[in-house]
């Protein structure tokens, strides 16, 4: 019976706290804008971490600014960033409400943007109720660890994920100029070849 009871209060305090982790793509068009929520509780906490790169292998891959912004339920802005390719924000909600989040690629007229962001938290739940002893807060102590890990883990695989892709797009634009300068130096031999023929094909005549 002590076992059980013991069991419950382990499983009572796994559920106080809820950790919440979400990932997410989404392409920015030309001068286009998207715009998330979450609805969070006073004292929940919150990170967005998002990652950009260009749309197709189209622009540069050193000018691949966004802006990004956080608003509370009262539409107060919490964070604004703009021209920035990456970057992270945490949060505790101070208001029960829902929570906008957006990313604006409005700057650019002409090339579009693929943002990857990763969006976790700490939602609590009121554990009043339970009975804490060592071994629990133990167990609580490292379930946020681990989660916390797990977390970062997830961005470092999206970052990884967003630079090969920025990678493969520089690699094919440097395969495709290569393969056009090659032509340009068989085209110039080819027009050369035939010039110099006909030049000394002129002079026989003559």
């Amino acid at each position: 019976m002590t076992r059980t009871l013991s069991l419950l209060g382990v499983f009572a305090v796994l559920l106080s706290v809820l950790h919440v982790a979400v990932a997410h793509n989404v392409r920015l068009g030309a001068a286009g804008r998207e715009c998330f929520f979450e609805d969070l509780r006073q004292s929940d906490q919150m990170t967005v971490t998002y990652q950009v790169s260009d749309q197709e292998g189209q622009g540069s891959s050193g000018n691949l600014g966004i802006d990004f912004w956080v608003n509370d339920p009262r539409n107060a802005v919490l964070k604004a960033e703009k021209d920035v390719s990456h970057g992270e924000f945490t949060f505790t909600a101070q208001l029960s409400g829902r929570y906008i989040y957006c990313f604006s690629n409005e700057a650019s007229g002409f090339v579009s943007r693929e943002v990857g962001f990763n969006v976790h938290g700490v939602v609590y739940i009121d554990a009043s109720e339970t009975q804490a002893d060592p071994l629990e807060k133990e167990i609580k102590s490292l379930s946020t660890i681990v989660d916390q890990v797990k977390d970062e883990l997830q961005y470092l695989l999206l970052r990884e994920r967003m630079h090969r892709n920025t990678a493969e797009s520089t690699n094919s634009r440097v395969k495709w100029w290569s393969l056009f300068q090659l032509g340009v130096v068989a085209g110039t031999g080819i027009f050369q070849v035939y010039y110099l023929k006909r030049f000394f094909e002129v002079k026989s005549v003559v």
